[in-house]
């Protein structure tokens, strides 16, 4: 069964969201404040323009709604898609604090229509791998995880929209710091803030350039350890789990990130030097289509990976506590 499809937000992202659409769905029509982007979209993939994303929320002939708007205005079209019986697909984070998605929550129970979120890294092919081995035992019990995510920002990133809290809500730990919060939840089960600091070492803004984070189960048999920053200069991403037979590491994510690599040490009877074993993916980035096909299941009734609203609320909520406890809030 294919979909009509209505997107919001013609930027990068929402360019990454229609190139994923599979070859039965199709994009019927695009909204963006720019209407030059909006063309540029429209056009690319036979699609109408609308003046206004109210006026795409309202057509009769879309049955899912993309959001990919800077952060104030996802609860805002989300609320008015979900009101007008139309399936979501929000990007991360949601919204700007847990009380917008709050409220997106109530209204998904409400209206009984599927609501998901857009953490794509859950379908990079190192992650999905790894969420395999876990389940199957490689590694054995999980006892913590280690994360780091970040980039070094380029001119002008300080005056950019997520240097503003009031359209993002926050800075680097609510950007890319909710991706490694996601991903500890999908991996290692439930977790809470336990210690959180945010900080602005570099950039002239009044949103941070780095998070600190340290997180536990509810039994306080597993702990996380997580750093996004924008002061890393070059880009990296590096997401450990340990187990008590051995360590799966998410090395890169393609791209300036570098090769995307899962590194598995296994330990030995006799300990020692670990064995090890290291799994490439240099092909292009397919994470886009691989999330679509899961929202499509997650429509269709059937077991999904992709990301609940109550897990986007669970990883901001850890941001905003991470927040207070800096005095941030």
């Amino acid at each position: 069964m294919g979909y009509r499809v209505g997107i919001i937000g013609a930027g990068l992202i929402g360019n990454k969201r229609a190139k994923a659409l599979r070859s039965e769905d199709r994009l019927v029509a695009v909204a963006d404040l720019s209407l030059e982007r909006a063309q540029s979209l429209a056009e690319t993939h036979q699609a109408q323009v609308e003046s206004s994303w109210e006026n795409l929320i309202e057509r009769a002939d879309i049955d899912v709604v993309i959001v990919a708007t800077s952060n104030n205005a996802i609860p805002l079209c989300a609320a008015r898609a979900l009101k007008n019986k139309k399936a979501i697909l929000i990007e991360k984070p949601g919204g700007r604090n847990p009380q917008e998605l709050k409220g997106l929550l109530e209204l998904e129970k409400e209206t009984q229509q599927v609501a998901r979120v857009g953490f794509n890294h859950r379908f990079h092919p190192a992650l999905l791998k790894a969420k395999n081995m876990i389940e199957e035992g490689a590694i054995g019990e999980i006892m913590y995880l280690r994360a780091r995510y970040g980039h070094g920002g380029r001119i002008g990133y300080d005056q950019e929209w997520r240097a503003n809290p009031e359209i993002s809500g926050g800075g680097e730990l609510l950007d890319q710091g909710v991706h490694l919060i996601d991903l500890c939840r999908w991996l290692g089960g439930e977790f809470h803030l336990e210690y959180g600091r945010v900080h602005t070492f570099f950039w002239n803004m009044p949103v941070e350039d780095n998070g600190f984070l340290l997180l536990k189960s509810p039994d306080q048999k597993r702990f996380a350890h997580l750093h996004a920053s924008c002061t890393e200069w070059k880009n990296i991403f590096d997401f450990e789990v340990f187990g008590k037979k051995g360590k799966l590491q998410v090395w890169g994510l393609g791209r300036s990130y570098g090769t995307e690599e899962l590194r598995f040490y296994k330990v030995k009877p006799e300990m020692g030097v670990p064995d090890f074993f290291v799994d490439s993916f240099p092909e292009e980035d397919h994470s886009w289509e691989l999330e679509w096909k899961a929202f499509i299941d997650s429509l269709e009734g059937k077991p999904s990976s992709i990301s609940t609203l109550q897990d986007a609320y669970q990883a901001l909520d850890i941001v905003y506590k991470a927040y207070q406890q800096s005095g941030n809030r």
